[in-house]
């Protein structure tokens, strides 16, 4: 009992042959003896072999029998079997902070780190300040983590870290410079005023005491805090670890246990629209949406699967609800019946296409021809009238092959200030003026004397053929019809109009849409595509990004790498492996032991770089491959052992004199 007082470790390790009495006392063979954790045998395999530490910590061996486990954060304690507690700020949208203060005087290198988990883009992290100023501020702006030191000097990082996750935010003043690491991940460093933090200064967390300072930084902060350090010091909102050194806490205001969530479905409104069924996640919701519906709240209605419109048109979406549009096969072929008496003053088409080179309207008679196209995307007008004139032509400005709807106005407009009436050209009500001197008032009434007139083309069989879709055409108010007489229910009354020419083989149909873009999906994995009339848009998982998503984002947001540090490297990612540790993944630990040199029964002995040889009696040396030599040779003129291979003990120095072929001492 004396001996356990003055030295409480009790011993590890093996005794045989013992004797009280001339009684074998161990190894025991009756039960006379009270034994606790004794066992026969003397195994020394290592005890890190059987896995000791928890939660991923990392087993050293420290010698026969024994070990320590080196945790990994958020853990702590002799196997890593404690956690610290999380925080919980802004539960319920309550405003949350906590005050620590500083204990002792921190040294130069200052080091803050923590464990952050949050949804909200905006908030007040952490504020370190004196009886002065706040020399240390991190808070986050747009879900990026802003680091600002002495009020001056600004370091941003470069990735999210509001998507409802755990992130180990690090940030290190040492000297002139910041680093802020993110994940184990550099999100860029900042040349800086030196700073020196003092035992008494103040940590704010979540916000302010203030209200209206805490808004300066975008509010009081919403999510949880875990494993805050400040250098090697904790500072513990809910102690785990009485052995644990931790920062004075000084006040804790609606700061909560653990890393609830609030239930974002229990609104007074439904998040979800339209029918949806909401699911309250981690600070968040997810809307289950009924048919025909889509969108995060479920707020994109699928009219056009719910056919709105009449069987004679085909339903186009739009940003706003839905229309009932019409497409043709053309190009068609008009003529004038010859009853038209007014002068044609006006003229207007409407189009969609993303073709850059295509025909619009084209009408000619002998000599004279007005021909509106597309070329290089731009509208182009061009008009002769007379064999002995010059050609006019006109472009606009900007294109129009963008598979939006456009819509061109050519007429006449007279004002007092004009001595002539001029042209006007407008292209979705921007317009511009058209030189008098090319196109005199009545340039287009020559349409009106038969003359042919090609919509969508310059004829059936070809030219510069438009794909896309043609709303309404019209000379002078006259319609350029899209049915003939025949298909109607009767005749129409009035006695100045155009008449399609063309045979019964045109086929028409209605609506406005594209050809069908997405169908084989042309999205690489998992991009969902979107059809945006003859154009695919395709909108990517988070992973992969480019027009079709082939091309890979940071191979490093999913941390694939166990034990080591990730570096994205052109789609991929290489694994920058802890001590120890190897594999793609830094997955495996490395077992040195493996290809070990130990020879003769010899046992290897695991360190992190490299191992030791543990050799049997009698043989010796890095890889137990010598014999074990005597402790004395020649003493006195007598010895006690001989020298090896026949070399001869000298009595005069007491030692072995070798034979030819040999050294060494014996």
């Amino acid at each position: 009992e004396n001996a356990v007082a003055m030295n409480p470790t009790a011993f590890l390790g093996c005794f045989r042959d013992i004797f009280v009495d001339s009684q074998m006392v161990l190894p025991a063979s009756t039960t006379d003896y009270i034994q606790t954790n004794v066992t026969l045998g003397c195994s020394n395999k290592d005890i890190c072999v059987e896995s000791p530490c928890q939660n991923r910590g990392r087993c050293v061996s420290q010698g026969w029998r024994s070990y320590t486990c080196e945790c990994h954060r958020p853990y702590e304690g002799p196997h890593c079997e404690k956690e610290y507690v999380t925080a919980r700020f802004g539960n319920k949208d309550q405003e949350s902070y906590a005050v620590f203060s500083l204990d002792d005087d921190p040294g130069n290198t200052l080091i803050v780190s923590m464990f952050v988990r949050t949804r909200q883009s905006s908030g007040l992290l952490l504020i370190l300040a004196n009886s002065t100023s706040q020399y240390l501020r991190l808070w986050l702006q747009d879900g990026i983590v802003n680091v600002q030191v002495n009020n001056f000097e600004t370091l941003v990082g470069r990735s999210v870290i509001s998507d409802g996750h755990f992130h180990l935010l690090t940030v290190t003043l040492e000297g002139t410079t910041a680093i802020l690491l993110q994940s184990a991940q550099n999100q860029g460093s900042a040349n800086i005023r030196h700073i020196q933090a003092n035992s008494g200064d103040s940590v704010y967390v979540g916000g302010l005491t203030d209200p209206r300072a805490s808004a300066s930084f975008g509010g009081y902060f919403k999510g949880c805090v875990q494993d805050l350090r400040i250098n090697n010091k904790r500072l513990q909102f809910y102690p785990v670890e009485a052995m644990v050194k931790s920062n004075n806490l000084q006040q804790l205001i609606n700061v909560e246990q653990g890393c609830s969530s609030d239930n974002a479905c229990a609104v007074s409104v439904n998040p979800c629209l339209n029918g949806g069924v909401c699911y309250s996640m981690w600070d968040d919701f997810i809307c289950n949406c009924p048919p025909n519906t889509a969108g995060r709240r479920c707020e994109k209605v699928k009219w056009c699967e719910m056919s709105p419109c009449p069987t004679s048109a085909v339903c186009q979406l739009h940003s706003q609800g839905f229309d009932c549009e019409y497409q043709t096969k053309i190009p068609l072929h008009y003529r004038s019946h010859g009853k038209i008496k007014h002068s044609f003053n006006r003229f207007s088409i409407s189009f969609r296409t993303r073709q850059t080179a295509a025909t619009l309207l084209h009408a000619q008679k002998d000599f004279d021809f007005f021909t509106m196209s597309l070329i290089d995307s731009q509208l182009t007008l061009q008009l002769q009238v007379g064999f002995d004139q010059n050609v006019s032509v006109v472009h606009t400005v900007g294109p129009v092959s963008d598979g939006l709807w456009h819509t061109v106005d050519l007429k006449i407009e007279n004002s007092s200030t004009m001595q002539t009436p001029l042209w006007i050209l407008a292209l979705d009500r921007n317009k511009m003026l058209i030189d008098g001197s090319r196109m005199h008032p009545q340039a287009l009434d020559f349409l009106r004397e038969e003359t042919d007139i090609f919509l969508g083309g310059l004829n059936k069989s070809g030219g510069m053929k438009l794909s896309g879709c043609l709303g309404p055409a019209e000379i002078g108010g006259l319609v350029l019809p899209f049915h003939k007489d025949t298909e109607l229910n009767f005749p129409r009354p009035q006695p100045e109009q155009f008449v399609r020419v063309d045979g019964n083989t045109v086929n028409l149909q209605y609506g406005c849409w594209g050809a069908s873009v997405c169908d084989p999906n042309p999205c690489q994995n998992g991009g969902v595509c979107e059809d945006v009339f003859d154009l695919h848009q395709c909108t990517c998982l988070s992973e992969w990004t480019g027009l079709l998503c082939q091309e890979s984002t940071d191979r490093c947001l999913s941390s694939p790498c166990v034990f080591g540090n990730c570096s994205s490297m052109s789609g991929e990612y290489k694994c920058d492996c802890e001590l120890g540790y190897e594999g793609h993944q830094c997955e495996s630990e490395v077992n040195v032991c493996e290809n070990s040199n130990c020879s003769n029964g010899a046992t290897c002995l695991q360190g992190l770089k490299n191992y030791a040889c543990l050799c049997p009696q009698n043989l010796t040396g890095q890889y137990c491959k010598l014999p074990q030599l005597p402790v004395a040779a020649c003493i006195g003129g007598r010895w006690n052992y001989s020298c090896y291979n026949g070399g001869n003990c000298s009595k005069d120095d007491n030692s072995c004199h070798c034979l030819p072929g040999f050294i060494g001492e014996w």
